[in-house]
């Protein structure tokens, strides 16, 4: 082409800056594209950025890095800052500064605390740790709230003497709690925002996005503990301060994350609207959709990979949960509980119908006001073993179509975050 003449190769750096070579008198001669108005990587924010951001940054991250980012940045500071006032109480109460107190019985207070921690640590990672996954957001909020409440224990603890060793215990729990619960969803979001399987890049990359602000909130805690020392009112104050953008910018950081992948929240919410009204949510609305805070309001819970004699208990209930069911699980309403069991040959679509038509099922029961029509025929079935019959005809009708539809509209259907137990069972494919 004629207004190409000259240009021999043409490359870039992602998509940061672009350059050309031209062909002049013989020579090879590298020229920024004109075009290109973005600044090189060896200016000032090009350093940062390849200082700060992951390689290859924006393309090699999800569309909510950047948001999400920002927002943990502010909550990581103002967490700093508070985490000064508690480490200033907590010291005060050792002993600190106070010529009546023996090294043994700080050292003492210290150890208990930690050792506490430790058992708490293990215990929290052996009964919640595989929810971790399935329920990152929800419980990535939770640890930056249990955080707040082991600090104000610390700040408190002072002021109640006889009770102090007690208290900071009980504070050392709650904070190993929050480290296996906001290292372990940190990790799962971490692989959520890698496009191109570069956990370790992202990984590293915010831990210099949070050395750096560590580093800020130091030099601020600096001036800061000057004016708060022996003022309790003010550090109660500026605990307050700090606590409410803590948990602010924690809630809009989980908010912003657009998961593509299903998990209980996410799938239930997608389904319940397709069923209304035909419509499939993207990955983004159903995110906003998606509830953050861990529920303590009564429902009726689903049990993904039971034993079978969590569902049957004599051979004519093994016939009942058979009938009209083709697929490579059994479900079954036990004990006001809506429980699965997976076959072993059972694929990740198969585990996605699954738990669809646990879902139906807990729909019903649950007497959701606004049902789809596919719904309402079934809450008018009141025997058990007769509403999960009617229901694999329901979801034998509608499950390929909204399967392909999940597929359109973006949603990652070849793995899930359905919290899934280890129970598999193989069964006679001979019905009666």
């Amino acid at each position: 082409m004629e207004d190409c003449e000259g240009v021999i190769v043409t490359e870039r750096y992602g998509s940061q800056e672009s350059w050309r070579y031209l062909l002049k008198d013989g020579r090879m001669k590298r020229q920024k594209d004109a075009g290109d108005g973005r600044p090189a990587r060896n200016s000032v924010s090009g350093v940062f950025k390849s200082v700060f951001l992951p390689q290859g940054y924006p393309e090699s991250v999800s569309e909510d890095y950047l948001q999400y980012q920002l927002w943990d940045t502010v909550q990581a500071f103002s967490s700093s800052l508070s985490g000064t006032l508690a480490t200033q109480a907590s010291l005060r109460g050792v002993g600190v500064g106070n010529q009546e107190a023996t090294v043994a019985a700080a050292t003492i207070t210290w150890l208990l605390r930690d050792g506490t921690g430790m058992l708490g640590r293990i215990l929290f990672a052996w009964f919640k740790g595989s929810k971790l996954d399935s329920e990152a957001k929800k419980w990535r909020l939770f640890a930056d709230i249990l955080n707040d409440v082991a600090m104000f224990m610390e700040i408190a603890a002072p002021h109640f003497p006889p009770f102090f060793t007690l208290i900071v215990c009980i504070a050392g729990i709650f904070k190993s709690i929050v480290g296996v619960a906001g290292g372990a969803t940190r990790a799962a979001l971490t692989v959520h925002q890698a496009r191109r399987n570069n956990m370790a890049d992202i990984s590293a990359k915010d831990g210099s996005q949070e050395t750096l602000v560590n580093l800020a909130g130091l030099l601020v805690s600096l001036a800061l503990i000057p004016l708060v020392t022996d003022n309790p009112l003010l550090t109660f104050i500026l605990f307050f301060l700090f606590t409410v953008l803590h948990l602010f910018a924690n809630y809009k950081a989980v908010r912003s994350v657009v998961m593509e992948t299903l998990n209980e929240a996410r799938l239930s919410i997608v389904l319940h609207r397709y069923l209304l009204d035909g419509q499939l949510l993207s990955p983004a609305e159903a995110n906003q959709k998606e509830p953050v805070f861990l529920s303590l309001g009564r429902t009726v819970p689903i049990k993904l990979g039971v034993r079978l004699g969590d569902i049957v208990q004599e051979p004519g209930e093994l016939q009942l949960a058979l009938k009209n069911n083709s697929k490579p699980y059994l479900i079954g309403i036990k004990n006001g509980a809506v429980c699965v069991c997976l076959g072993s040959d059972a694929s990740v679509h198969d585990e996605i119908m699954a738990a669809c038509q646990a879902l139906c099922l807990r729909a019903v029961l649950h007497d959701v006001s606004s049902l789809g029509d596919a719904l309402k025929q079934l809450s008018n079935t009141k025997d058990q073993w007769e509403l999960v019959s009617q229901s694999h005809k329901m979801i034998d009708q509608i499950f390929q179509t909204f399967l392909k539809e999940l597929d359109q509209a973006k949603w990652q259907t070849d793995w899930t975050l359905l919290d899934w137990n280890e129970w598999r069972v193989e069964w006679s494919k001979k019905r009666s």
